[in-house]
């Protein structure tokens, strides 16, 4: 129970026990502002819980049994949009990271990669308001941001002939046939694939066609 009705309400979403209480025991500690009014090991008994006593921040593992901490997220965004949101998750993949964030979280940070002290200034910081998200986190998002980028850019450059060479590797067409299919010499269609693998930074057509399908200059069939 919350000795003072200002304090933020904190539920903490976490399947483990030992973390759970490890985790309590921090804000507890060091967060005396805050009130811990419940926990919870999956979604079902975390949507009990709110319902029951409510929350101004919840604490929130993705990796959870049966409803996931990304499908929790978007509930909650959709139902409670007040309710402050921090991901901890042992998984800082791009796409596990990419969509975490697209749910509108506050907060995100690595399980493996924080202390108490970042997990203190990670909660304090959304308590107040702010985003926060851990160095690993922060350079996940780097790197796709970069990479984006990187391939956006490569795209715009891309001139009418290496656009029609990318669609000829997806149809599996050697070089002298992509040569025959657009009027140039075998010569020319290597020294094209081989200015566009620069562009992007890969080293096989497989990778080429991946990219072609992912940007829309491949069309499926």
């Amino acid at each position: 129970m919350c000795d003072r009705m200002d304090k933020q309400k904190v539920i903490i979403v976490e399947d483990m026990d030992l973390t759970r209480s490890g985790i309590r025991m921090v804000i507890e500690y060091y967060l005396p502002e805050l009130c811990v009014t419940g926990e919870a090991r999956n979604g079902n008994e975390f949507f009990q819980l709110l319902d029951s006593e409510g929350a101004d921040i919840v604490l929130l593992d993705i990796g959870l049994k049966g409803m996931s901490g990304i499908d929790i997220a978007r509930r909650l965004k959709k139902e409670y949009p007040k309710i402050k949101i921090l991901a901890v998750s042992a998984d800082n993949s791009p796409a596990t990271v990419e969509e975490m964030l697209g749910t509108g979280v506050e907060g995100f940070i690595g399980k493996m990669a924080n202390d108490n002290r970042t997990l203190v200034e990670a909660i304090r910081a959304v308590a107040e308001g702010y985003e926060f998200f851990g160095r690993d986190i922060s350079a996940v998002i780097s790197r796709t941001y970069l990479e984006r980028k990187r391939h956006a850019d490569a795209t715009r450059d891309f001139t009418e002939q290496e656009k029609q060479i990318i669609e000829l590797c997806h149809e599996g067409l050697p070089a002298k046939l992509i040569a025959d299919r657009i009027g140039i010499s075998a010569k020319t269609v290597n020294w094209h694939k081989s200015n566009i693998f620069r562009k992007l930074g890969i080293n096989s057509t497989l990778e080429l066609v991946k990219f072609g399908l992912n940007k829309g200059i491949i069309q499926p069939e």
